[in-house]
């Protein structure tokens, strides 16, 4: 059996998109017969503040799945305050270095990117060891970080990280990218490097479409996931108009903007806005059986983003109301998902809605059933997974 290393910020019991994309990845090499190790940071995401079962540790050893798991100290902060998240980071990037220093690593290692100078850390060790280097890139930093307005162009800071990025696309032996406009921007910097698209399809294993759609009762539109900067919920509260629409909003999850976002859905302004907190992912997915949209917004189009979540309700036959800009609006048109609105359009959104407001049950009813068919071979991780292998990326 083949080892492999992966080395990531997330892993579950954290909850979000990231945690649940590198846990998708372990399993699936463990199927294909990969014995899989992860190093990861001690539990303490999205909060910000360690998991009660690892307070107190120094690092911990577990099995979750046949998938072992190295867990690592931080010093965990979700901090406005930039000194205090950059403390943060260096806490973990020390006790890695320490680690990929000292134990022996096996000859292939897929490391996650972004946090940048935990991947810098990473490749930094991991070349100097003359490892094979798979480097997983969600979003590109700095980059996204300038869009986001999290970073000030030519700042000392950008430019650092700058350096951080190109170190990492030129020491790494290849690149999986999770969307086509990372690989076009890797392959600006570095034209000959070795570009493979990986998208964060999900493993439901769902045979048959799970959905009720409730008749008599209004339009439930949801969004689930993280409530940072990078996706704008509480704008989002504050700027769509349900007034007089047969629509109710739900949002599931947590995260900076929380407390905001509960305090605007307790006032006048929060009417048909429903607020439900974080939730299990398979608690969640029961939940939602009896809701009828996903909404994927971004607060600002971030050039390489795709929102991992087009595929996780997709895939489980949720039409999609897309508000990002980008990749993703190609992916969802050329799927016939559902409907985009122009990111950062708050009047194009509202039109949008009261179109779905017209919508019938029945109809609603049609799409779930067709997009979950459709998506079985378009957003199907099996295939990829066997694609990759094939070609010896893993």
């Amino acid at each position: 059996m083949e080892e492999i290393l992966i080395i990531s910020n997330y892993y579950p019991p954290e909850k979000g998109a990231a945690a649940n994309r590198i846990e998708q990845l372990a399993l699936k090499l463990h199927q294909n017969n990969y014995k899989v190790l992860v190093v990861c940071p001690l539990g303490n995401y999205p909060k910000g503040e360690l998991f009660p079962e690892y307070k107190g540790k120094f690092s911990v050893t577990e099995n979750r799945d046949n998938i072992t798991v190295k867990r690592l100290w931080i010093y965990p902060s979700v901090s406005k305050n930039l000194l205090v998240r950059l403390i943060s980071v260096l806490s973990f990037s020390l006790s890695l270095f320490f680690y990929l220093l000292i134990k022996k690593t096996p000859e292939k290692v897929v490391v996650q990117s972004p946090p940048l100078l935990l991947s810098f850390i990473s490749v930094l060790v991991l070349s100097l060891k003359n490892k094979k280097i798979i480097l997983n890139i969600s979003d590109l930093w700095p980059l996204a970080a300038i869009e986001l307005n999290a970073l000030k162009k030519d700042s000392f800071s950008h430019k650092f990280s700058l350096f951080l990025e190109r170190f990492i696309y030129k020491k790494a032996t290849l690149i999986l990218g999770q969307s086509n406009e990372i690989i076009t921007h890797v392959n600006s910097l570095f034209p000959d490097k070795k570009c493979h698209l990986y998208r964060n399809f999900p493993d439901h294993k769902v045979e048959k479409l799970d959905l009720i759609t409730e008749e008599n009762q209004p339009i439930k539109i949801f969004y689930a996931g993280l409530l940072g900067i990078a996706q704008g919920v509480l704008e989002l509260c504050e700027k769509i108009d349900l007034n007089g629409l047969n629509i109710e909003l739900h949002i599931f999850g947590d995260g900076a903007e929380k407390n905001q976002i509960e305090a605007l859905i307790s006032s006048e302004k929060g009417k048909n806005i429903f607020f439900h907190g974080m939730m299990e992912r398979n608690d969640l997915h029961e939940k939602l059986k009896s809701f009828d949209i996903a909404i994927v917004p971004l607060k600002v189009r971030i050039y390489g983003s795709v929102p991992s979540k087009i595929f996780e309700y997709g895939s489980l036959g949720f039409p999609i109301l897309y508000f990002g800009g980008g990749e993703g609006e190609i992916i969802v048109e050329e799927n016939k998902l559902g409907w985009v609105a122009s990111v950062e359009d708050y009047n194009d959104l509202n039109e949008k809605l009261k179109s779905i407001s017209m919508i019938s049950k029945s109809e609603l009813d049609l799409m779930k059933k067709r997009i979950f068919e459709e998506t079985k071979s378009t957003f199907n991780l099996d295939n990829q997974m066997n694609y990759l292998i094939e070609k010896n990326i893993f």
